[in-house]
């Protein structure tokens, strides 16, 4: 693979389940030892995997002290069982899109196969917006579906997990990929949280799908 880097789309957009609740334990405090007594205080690192996988993360790439940080840092030490498609279950990365359409589109995926996985006609979830610069220069694989079908492959992330990670230890930014969900979408995943800036929240959305077919209904919430 002939490597090319490219600058990620700006802004980026990325959905979070409201369910989860920012908390702000990076937000504002201003040292690495008050950061330090204060995650003791809120109990992050109660959660054993939580601190492993924050003693895996470099302190000079921690986020604190800046609006959000929180949610960007909940990204890396928050993750799902098994990983994503470019990241494994030891720690988590930034997943964001170029447009709110194709966010919408990867996560009404997701909640689609949930509704199949727990046998639901319908499911419908509610999630937050959040707006990001991504700064760096990202691996670009865009256009190389058929030249490398085991980075895109719909089941399997062994592949791509492997290289995600090989990203990530050489100190790179992260990749950006096409989308899967949408025709003509970008999706971006950042491994370095202080490429993650002036991360905004913006409106809520009420996402609903349908098991039986690909439909997503997505519905501004008023503030």
């Amino acid at each position: 693979m002939k490597a090319v880097h490219a600058p990620a789309p700006t802004p980026s957009f990325r959905l979070v389940p409201s369910r989860f609740p920012p908390i702000g334990v990076f937000d504002t405090v201003a040292t690495l030892a008050d950061l330090e007594a204060v995650m003791d205080l809120a109990g992050w690192t109660n959660d054993r995997l939580v601190a492993q996988r924050i003693a895996r993360l470099p302190q000079n790439e921690w986020v604190y002290g800046r609006p959000n940080s929180s949610v960007v840092m909940a990204a890396f030490l928050h993750v799902a069982p098994g990983g994503m498609r470019f990241n494994g279950p030891d720690l988590g990365a930034w997943y964001a899109a170029d447009t709110l359409s194709t966010a919408a589109a990867e996560v009404g995926h997701h909640l689609r196969r949930e509704a199949h996985a727990r046998g639901l006609a319908t499911a419908q979830r509610t999630y937050r917006t959040y707006c990001a610069t991504l700064l760096g220069e990202y691996l670009d694989i865009r256009g190389q579906q058929s030249t490398h079908p085991d980075l895109y492959d719909p089941v399997s992330y062994s592949a791509s997990q492997t290289m995600g990670e090989g990203i990530r230890a050489a100190g790179e930014s992260g990749i950006i990929f096409d989308s899967l969900r949408r025709s003509g979408g970008t999706n971006i995943v950042a491994h370095r949280p202080l490429n993650i800036s002036e991360v905004v929240q913006a409106d809520h959305y009420e996402i609903s799908v349908t098991a039986a077919d690909k439909r997503i209904e997505v519905r501004r919430l008023a503030a």
